[in-house]
Protein backbone atom coordinates (compact mmCIF):
# COMPACT_ATOMS: atom_id res chain seq x y z
CA UNK A 1 0.00 0.00 0.00
CA UNK A 2 1.55 3.34 -0.61
CA UNK A 3 1.21 6.76 1.28
CA UNK A 4 -0.31 9.61 -0.50
CA UNK A 5 2.50 11.67 0.12
CA UNK A 6 5.95 11.08 1.18
CA UNK A 7 6.46 13.88 3.61
CA UNK A 8 4.99 13.88 6.93
CA UNK A 9 5.24 16.13 9.72
CA UNK A 10 6.11 13.86 12.47
CA UNK A 11 7.20 10.14 11.63
CA UNK A 12 7.79 7.72 14.93
CA UNK A 13 9.64 4.84 15.13
CA UNK A 14 8.00 1.74 17.43
CA UNK A 15 4.42 2.11 17.92
CA UNK A 16 4.76 0.87 21.74
CA UNK A 17 3.26 2.94 24.73
CA UNK A 18 5.28 5.77 24.26
CA UNK A 19 5.23 6.26 20.51
CA UNK A 20 1.43 5.84 20.36
CA UNK A 21 0.93 8.36 23.15
CA UNK A 22 2.93 10.67 20.88
CA UNK A 23 1.18 10.15 17.69
CA UNK A 24 -2.00 10.89 19.53
CA UNK A 25 -0.76 13.88 21.24
CA UNK A 26 0.83 15.04 17.67
CA UNK A 27 -1.77 14.27 15.80
CA UNK A 28 -4.85 16.15 17.78
CA UNK A 29 -2.61 19.17 17.10
CA UNK A 30 -2.74 18.75 13.83
CA UNK A 31 0.11 17.57 12.87
CA UNK A 32 0.33 14.85 9.71
CA UNK A 33 1.74 11.93 11.88
CA UNK A 34 3.13 8.40 10.34
CA UNK A 35 4.62 5.66 13.11
CA UNK A 36 6.57 2.77 11.33
CA UNK A 37 6.63 -0.18 13.82
CA UNK A 38 9.00 -3.12 12.58
CA UNK A 39 7.13 -5.88 14.22
CA UNK A 40 3.85 -7.89 12.59
CA UNK A 41 1.55 -5.96 15.02
CA UNK A 42 1.77 -2.81 17.20
CA UNK A 43 1.93 -2.58 21.12
CA UNK A 44 2.99 -6.20 22.07
CA UNK A 45 4.52 -5.13 25.23
CA UNK A 46 1.33 -3.47 26.14
CA UNK A 47 -0.53 -6.49 25.91
CA UNK A 48 1.84 -9.21 27.31
CA UNK A 49 2.70 -6.87 30.24
CA UNK A 50 1.55 -7.11 33.69
CA UNK A 51 -0.04 -11.04 33.21
CA UNK A 52 -1.92 -9.45 30.15
CA UNK A 53 -3.60 -7.34 32.56
CA UNK A 54 -1.47 -4.14 31.86
CA UNK A 55 -0.14 -2.28 35.08
CA UNK A 56 -0.80 1.16 33.17
CA UNK A 57 0.19 3.37 35.92
CA UNK A 58 0.21 3.77 39.85
CA UNK A 59 -1.16 6.27 42.25
CA UNK A 60 1.75 7.27 43.40
CA UNK A 61 4.13 8.58 40.95
CA UNK A 62 7.43 10.35 42.39
CA UNK A 63 10.94 10.75 40.63
CA UNK A 64 12.32 8.61 43.44
CA UNK A 65 10.48 5.91 41.32
CA UNK A 66 12.91 6.10 38.63
CA UNK A 67 16.68 5.39 37.83
CA UNK A 68 18.99 7.47 35.60
CA UNK A 69 22.62 9.37 35.52
CA UNK A 70 20.71 12.65 36.11
CA UNK A 71 17.38 11.61 38.45
CA UNK A 72 16.21 15.47 37.78
CA UNK A 73 15.49 14.46 34.26
CA UNK A 74 12.02 13.14 34.49
CA UNK A 75 10.37 15.76 36.90
CA UNK A 76 9.33 17.74 34.05
CA UNK A 77 7.34 15.03 31.60
CA UNK A 78 5.89 13.21 34.55
CA UNK A 79 4.72 16.87 36.14
CA UNK A 80 3.41 17.95 32.14
CA UNK A 81 1.01 14.40 31.67
CA UNK A 82 0.46 12.68 34.90
CA UNK A 83 -0.61 9.41 36.21
CA UNK A 84 -4.04 11.49 36.63
CA UNK A 85 -3.95 12.86 33.05
CA UNK A 86 -3.55 8.99 31.85
CA UNK A 87 -6.29 7.45 34.73
CA UNK A 88 -8.40 10.03 32.86
CA UNK A 89 -8.47 8.91 29.35
CA UNK A 90 -8.72 5.35 31.04
CA UNK A 91 -12.34 6.57 32.54
CA UNK A 92 -13.31 8.21 29.87
CA UNK A 93 -13.01 4.48 27.89
CA UNK A 94 -14.69 3.35 30.50
CA UNK A 95 -12.27 0.35 30.60
CA UNK A 96 -12.75 -1.02 34.05
CA UNK A 97 -9.68 -1.51 36.51
CA UNK A 98 -8.63 -2.45 40.17
CA UNK A 99 -5.66 -0.91 42.25
CA UNK A 100 -2.90 -3.63 43.59
CA UNK A 101 -0.47 -3.94 46.57
CA UNK A 102 1.67 -0.62 46.35
CA UNK A 103 -0.81 1.34 44.29
CA UNK A 104 -0.37 -0.08 41.07
CA UNK A 105 -3.46 -0.23 38.35
CA UNK A 106 -4.26 -2.94 36.45
CA UNK A 107 -6.72 -3.33 33.63
CA UNK A 108 -9.52 -5.78 35.28
CA UNK A 109 -10.33 -7.43 31.81
CA UNK A 110 -7.32 -7.08 29.51
CA UNK A 111 -4.60 -5.01 28.47
CA UNK A 112 -6.40 -4.93 25.07
CA UNK A 113 -8.45 -2.78 26.77
CA UNK A 114 -5.16 -0.14 26.83
CA UNK A 115 -3.96 -0.70 23.47
CA UNK A 116 -7.22 -0.03 21.62
CA UNK A 117 -7.69 2.86 23.64
CA UNK A 118 -4.77 4.13 22.64
CA UNK A 119 -5.21 3.13 18.62
CA UNK A 120 -8.74 4.53 19.04
CA UNK A 121 -7.12 7.63 19.91
CA UNK A 122 -4.60 7.88 16.97
CA UNK A 123 -7.36 7.05 14.39
CA UNK A 124 -9.44 9.79 15.30
CA UNK A 125 -6.78 12.22 15.46
CA UNK A 126 -5.73 11.13 12.10
CA UNK A 127 -2.50 9.55 12.89
CA UNK A 128 -1.29 6.38 10.22
CA UNK A 129 0.27 3.97 11.12
CA UNK A 130 2.25 1.05 9.54
CA UNK A 131 3.63 -2.47 10.89
CA UNK A 132 6.36 -4.53 9.24
CA UNK A 133 8.57 -1.25 8.23
CA UNK A 134 12.53 -2.14 8.72
CA UNK A 135 14.76 1.10 8.80
CA UNK A 136 17.45 0.91 6.48
CA UNK A 137 18.64 4.22 6.60
CA UNK A 138 17.69 7.25 8.56
CA UNK A 139 19.63 10.54 6.91
CA UNK A 140 19.47 14.28 7.92
CA UNK A 141 18.89 17.35 4.81
CA UNK A 142 20.47 20.02 4.46
CA UNK A 143 18.33 23.06 5.25
CA UNK A 144 16.37 24.93 2.48
CA UNK A 145 17.99 22.11 -0.13
CA UNK A 146 14.81 20.24 -0.53
CA UNK A 147 11.88 20.12 -2.29
CA UNK A 148 9.17 21.50 -0.10
CA UNK A 149 10.79 25.47 -0.27
CA UNK A 150 7.48 26.73 -0.30
CA UNK A 151 6.03 25.20 3.04
CA UNK A 152 5.50 26.78 5.96
CA UNK A 153 8.47 26.58 8.26
CA UNK A 154 7.20 23.84 10.85
CA UNK A 155 6.15 21.58 7.81
CA UNK A 156 9.84 21.51 5.82
CA UNK A 157 11.49 18.14 5.84
CA UNK A 158 14.48 17.95 8.11
CA UNK A 159 15.00 14.06 8.00
CA UNK A 160 14.76 11.47 5.13
CA UNK A 161 13.99 7.80 6.08
CA UNK A 162 14.31 4.67 4.28
CA UNK A 163 13.11 1.60 4.85
CA UNK A 164 11.35 -1.77 3.52
CA UNK A 165 7.75 -2.14 3.93
CA UNK A 166 7.75 -6.01 3.58
CA UNK A 167 9.39 -6.57 0.60
CA UNK A 168 8.67 -2.59 -0.93
CA UNK A 169 11.63 -0.17 -0.41
CA UNK A 170 10.45 3.55 0.40
CA UNK A 171 11.91 6.74 1.33
CA UNK A 172 9.60 8.85 3.26
CA UNK A 173 10.37 12.89 4.99
CA UNK A 174 9.46 14.21 7.99
CA UNK A 175 9.78 17.62 9.82
CA UNK A 176 10.23 15.54 13.05
CA UNK A 177 11.49 12.59 13.70
CA UNK A 178 10.75 10.79 17.44
CA UNK A 179 12.55 7.49 18.29
CA UNK A 180 10.36 5.22 20.30
CA UNK A 181 11.99 2.29 19.52
CA UNK A 182 12.33 0.69 22.81
CA UNK A 183 16.00 -0.55 24.01
CA UNK A 184 17.03 -4.61 24.27
CA UNK A 185 14.79 -6.00 26.66
CA UNK A 186 12.79 -9.07 25.53
CA UNK A 187 13.82 -9.58 21.91
CA UNK A 188 11.12 -11.80 21.23
CA UNK A 189 8.49 -8.72 21.65
CA UNK A 190 10.70 -6.74 19.52
CA UNK A 191 13.05 -4.95 21.64
CA UNK A 192 16.55 -4.03 19.59
CA UNK A 193 19.37 -1.68 19.84
CA UNK A 194 18.21 0.44 16.64
CA UNK A 195 17.55 3.62 18.62
CA UNK A 196 21.30 3.29 19.92
CA UNK A 197 22.30 2.76 16.54
CA UNK A 198 20.59 6.46 15.66
CA UNK A 199 22.06 8.13 18.70
CA UNK A 200 25.06 6.69 17.94
CA UNK A 201 24.68 8.29 14.22
CA UNK A 202 24.07 11.61 15.81
CA UNK A 203 27.38 11.39 18.15
CA UNK A 204 24.70 11.33 21.14
CA UNK A 205 26.23 9.55 24.11
CA UNK A 206 25.02 6.59 25.55
CA UNK A 207 25.33 5.23 29.70
CA UNK A 208 26.03 1.85 30.34
CA UNK A 209 23.03 -0.59 29.37
CA UNK A 210 22.25 -3.74 31.41
CA UNK A 211 19.15 -5.95 31.99
CA UNK A 212 16.78 -4.41 34.40
CA UNK A 213 13.80 -5.54 36.23
CA UNK A 214 15.19 -9.40 35.69
CA UNK A 215 15.68 -12.77 37.52
CA UNK A 216 19.21 -13.71 39.43
CA UNK A 217 20.97 -16.94 38.05
CA UNK A 218 23.32 -19.01 40.45
CA UNK A 219 26.19 -20.88 39.71
CA UNK A 220 27.32 -22.75 42.86
CA UNK A 221 25.48 -24.24 45.50
CA UNK A 222 22.47 -21.97 45.64
CA UNK A 223 21.69 -23.32 42.23
CA UNK A 224 20.50 -26.30 42.99
CA UNK A 225 18.86 -25.27 46.52
CA UNK A 226 16.95 -23.23 44.32
CA UNK A 227 15.74 -26.11 41.89
CA UNK A 228 14.60 -28.02 45.23
CA UNK A 229 12.61 -24.67 46.67
CA UNK A 230 11.12 -24.07 43.06
CA UNK A 231 8.08 -22.48 43.00
CA UNK A 232 8.11 -21.57 46.54
CA UNK A 233 7.07 -17.83 47.53
CA UNK A 234 7.61 -15.76 50.34
CA UNK A 235 7.64 -12.32 51.72
CA UNK A 236 11.33 -10.78 52.39
CA UNK A 237 13.09 -7.68 52.51
CA UNK A 238 15.78 -7.45 49.99
CA UNK A 239 18.93 -4.99 49.96
CA UNK A 240 21.30 -4.11 47.53
CA UNK A 241 23.82 -0.88 47.03
CA UNK A 242 21.46 1.23 50.00
CA UNK A 243 18.09 0.46 48.26
CA UNK A 244 15.97 -1.78 49.73
CA UNK A 245 12.41 -3.54 48.97
CA UNK A 246 9.41 -5.44 50.81
CA UNK A 247 8.02 -7.61 48.10
CA UNK A 248 7.40 -11.66 47.56
CA UNK A 249 10.42 -13.65 46.35
CA UNK A 250 10.08 -16.44 44.48
CA UNK A 251 12.50 -19.26 43.96
CA UNK A 252 12.81 -20.79 39.99
CA UNK A 253 14.96 -23.77 38.80
CA UNK A 254 17.31 -20.46 37.37
CA UNK A 255 17.55 -18.75 40.73
CA UNK A 256 14.85 -16.56 41.97
CA UNK A 257 12.26 -14.41 40.50
CA UNK A 258 9.40 -12.41 41.91
CA UNK A 259 8.91 -8.49 42.58
CA UNK A 260 11.40 -7.88 45.62
CA UNK A 261 14.14 -9.69 43.02
CA UNK A 262 13.19 -7.68 40.05
CA UNK A 263 12.74 -4.52 41.53
CA UNK A 264 16.50 -5.10 43.71
CA UNK A 265 17.73 -6.12 40.21
CA UNK A 266 18.08 -2.55 39.09
CA UNK A 267 20.42 -1.59 41.72
CA UNK A 268 22.43 -4.71 41.54
CA UNK A 269 26.13 -4.37 39.40
CA UNK A 270 27.99 -8.15 38.65
CA UNK A 271 30.52 -9.32 41.75
CA UNK A 272 27.63 -7.23 44.23
CA UNK A 273 26.07 -9.44 47.09
CA UNK A 274 22.33 -9.16 47.69
CA UNK A 275 20.92 -9.49 51.28
CA UNK A 276 17.72 -11.15 52.02
CA UNK A 277 15.73 -10.83 55.35
CA UNK A 278 13.42 -13.51 55.64
CA UNK A 279 11.73 -12.26 58.41
CA UNK A 280 11.42 -8.48 58.08
CA UNK A 281 8.02 -8.27 60.08
CA UNK A 282 9.55 -9.48 63.41
CA UNK A 283 12.61 -9.30 65.43
CA UNK A 284 13.64 -12.90 64.66
CA UNK A 285 15.76 -13.20 67.91
CA UNK A 286 13.24 -11.99 70.21
CA UNK A 287 10.86 -14.30 68.69
CA UNK A 288 13.76 -17.35 69.03
CA UNK A 289 14.54 -16.78 72.92
CA UNK A 290 11.00 -16.14 73.80
CA UNK A 291 10.20 -19.34 72.02
CA UNK A 292 13.22 -20.72 74.01
CA UNK A 293 11.36 -20.19 76.91
CA UNK A 294 7.90 -21.15 75.93
CA UNK A 295 8.64 -24.18 73.89
CA UNK A 296 12.36 -25.39 74.93
CA UNK A 297 11.43 -29.07 74.30
CA UNK A 298 10.62 -28.24 70.29
CA UNK A 299 13.14 -28.47 67.72
CA UNK A 300 14.42 -24.99 66.33
CA UNK A 301 13.42 -26.47 62.26
CA UNK A 302 9.74 -26.81 64.30
CA UNK A 303 9.74 -23.35 65.90
CA UNK A 304 11.36 -21.78 62.54
CA UNK A 305 8.26 -23.78 60.39
CA UNK A 306 5.93 -21.61 62.18
CA UNK A 307 6.85 -18.33 60.00
CA UNK A 308 8.89 -20.17 57.26
CA UNK A 309 7.72 -23.29 55.24
CA UNK A 310 9.55 -26.81 55.93
CA UNK A 311 10.98 -27.11 52.85
CA UNK A 312 13.04 -23.68 53.25
CA UNK A 313 13.70 -24.17 56.76
CA UNK A 314 15.11 -27.77 55.77
CA UNK A 315 18.00 -26.10 53.22
CA UNK A 316 18.41 -23.30 55.81
CA UNK A 317 18.99 -26.54 58.07
CA UNK A 318 21.83 -27.87 55.95
CA UNK A 319 23.51 -24.59 55.62
CA UNK A 320 23.44 -23.08 59.52
CA UNK A 321 22.72 -25.70 61.81
CA UNK A 322 23.19 -29.04 60.81
CA UNK A 323 25.62 -30.18 63.60
CA UNK A 324 23.01 -29.51 66.00
CA UNK A 325 19.65 -30.44 63.82
CA UNK A 326 18.39 -32.35 66.72
CA UNK A 327 19.08 -30.70 69.68
CA UNK A 328 16.06 -29.21 71.59
CA UNK A 329 15.88 -25.71 71.39
CA UNK A 330 16.39 -25.28 74.96
CA UNK A 331 19.72 -27.00 74.16
CA UNK A 332 20.66 -23.70 71.79
CA UNK A 333 22.73 -21.06 73.77
CA UNK A 334 20.88 -17.48 73.59
CA UNK A 335 24.85 -16.54 71.54
CA UNK A 336 23.61 -19.15 69.14
CA UNK A 337 19.92 -18.60 68.70
CA UNK A 338 20.66 -14.79 68.09
CA UNK A 339 23.09 -15.94 65.50
CA UNK A 340 20.91 -17.96 63.56
CA UNK A 341 18.34 -14.63 64.00
CA UNK A 342 21.14 -12.52 62.56
CA UNK A 343 21.48 -14.60 59.42
CA UNK A 344 17.71 -15.06 59.07
CA UNK A 345 17.64 -11.00 58.35
CA UNK A 346 20.98 -11.31 56.11
CA UNK A 347 21.14 -14.21 54.30
CA UNK A 348 24.10 -13.01 52.05
CA UNK A 349 23.75 -14.00 48.42
CA UNK A 350 25.93 -13.32 45.39
CA UNK A 351 24.20 -13.74 41.68
CA UNK A 352 26.65 -15.16 39.07
CA UNK A 353 24.40 -13.24 36.62
CA UNK A 354 20.61 -12.23 35.70
CA UNK A 355 18.56 -14.27 33.36
CA UNK A 356 19.67 -10.95 30.93
CA UNK A 357 17.46 -9.08 28.10
CA UNK A 358 15.76 -12.16 27.00
CA UNK A 359 13.51 -11.97 30.24
CA UNK A 360 14.44 -8.10 31.95
CA UNK A 361 11.29 -5.83 31.62
CA UNK A 362 13.38 -3.21 31.06
CA UNK A 363 16.62 -2.28 29.89
CA UNK A 364 18.87 0.20 32.77
CA UNK A 365 20.54 3.08 30.98
CA UNK A 366 20.36 4.31 27.26
CA UNK A 367 20.10 7.53 25.59
CA UNK A 368 22.62 10.22 27.95
CA UNK A 369 19.26 12.72 29.08
CA UNK A 370 22.41 15.59 28.89
CA UNK A 371 21.92 15.34 25.68
CA UNK A 372 17.93 16.01 25.47
CA UNK A 373 15.15 18.87 26.72
CA UNK A 374 13.41 17.76 29.80
CA UNK A 375 10.80 19.56 28.47
CA UNK A 376 10.52 18.50 25.00
CA UNK A 377 12.19 15.21 24.61
CA UNK A 378 14.25 16.97 21.66
CA UNK A 379 18.41 16.71 21.43
CA UNK A 380 19.89 19.82 22.37
CA UNK A 381 21.87 19.27 19.52
CA UNK A 382 19.98 18.33 16.28
CA UNK A 383 17.12 20.12 15.98
CA UNK A 384 13.70 18.33 14.96
CA UNK A 385 14.93 14.85 16.60
CA UNK A 386 13.60 13.57 19.81
CA UNK A 387 13.80 10.30 22.15
CA UNK A 388 11.19 9.42 24.29
CA UNK A 389 9.98 5.99 26.34
CA UNK A 390 12.50 3.11 27.07
CA UNK A 391 15.43 3.86 24.96
CA UNK A 392 16.25 6.85 27.04
CA UNK A 393 18.31 6.65 30.44
CA UNK A 394 15.42 6.69 32.86
CA UNK A 395 14.29 3.18 34.22
CA UNK A 396 11.49 3.17 36.75
CA UNK A 397 10.52 0.38 39.27
CA UNK A 398 7.96 -2.42 38.93
CA UNK A 399 4.77 -1.40 39.31
CA UNK A 400 3.51 1.10 36.49
CA UNK A 401 6.12 3.36 36.54
CA UNK A 402 7.79 2.93 32.54
CA UNK A 403 4.49 2.47 31.70
CA UNK A 404 3.79 6.20 33.09
CA UNK A 405 7.37 7.49 31.74
CA UNK A 406 6.04 6.02 28.07
CA UNK A 407 2.78 7.97 28.65
CA UNK A 408 4.52 11.26 30.08
CA UNK A 409 7.94 11.07 27.41
CA UNK A 410 5.41 10.75 24.64
CA UNK A 411 2.82 13.24 25.98
CA UNK A 412 5.89 15.94 26.16
CA UNK A 413 7.21 14.89 22.34
CA UNK A 414 3.71 15.00 21.05
CA UNK A 415 3.22 19.09 22.43
CA UNK A 416 6.33 20.14 20.22
CA UNK A 417 7.00 17.61 17.49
Amino acid sequence: MQFASNHFDVIILGAGASGLMCALTAAQRGRRVLVLEKANKVGKKILMSGGGRCNFTNHFVEADNFISANPHFCKAALTRYTQWDFISMVERYGIPYEERKHSQLFCLDSAKDILNMLLDECAHAGAEIRSHCSIDKISPLPERAHSDKHQPEDRRSRYQIALHQGQTPLKLECHSLVVATGALSIPSLGGSGLGYDIANQFGIALTERQAGLVPFMFSDAMKPLCERLSGLALEVEVSCNQRSFTENLLFTHRGISGPAILQISNYWHPGNEIVIDLLPSINAADWLLSAKQQQGKSLLRTVLAQKLSKSLVTELQTLWWADSADQALAGYSDKQLSAIAEKLHTWRLKPSATEGYRTAEVTRGGVDTDAISSKTMEVKSQAGLYFIGEVLDVTGHLGGFNFQWAWSSGYSAGLVC
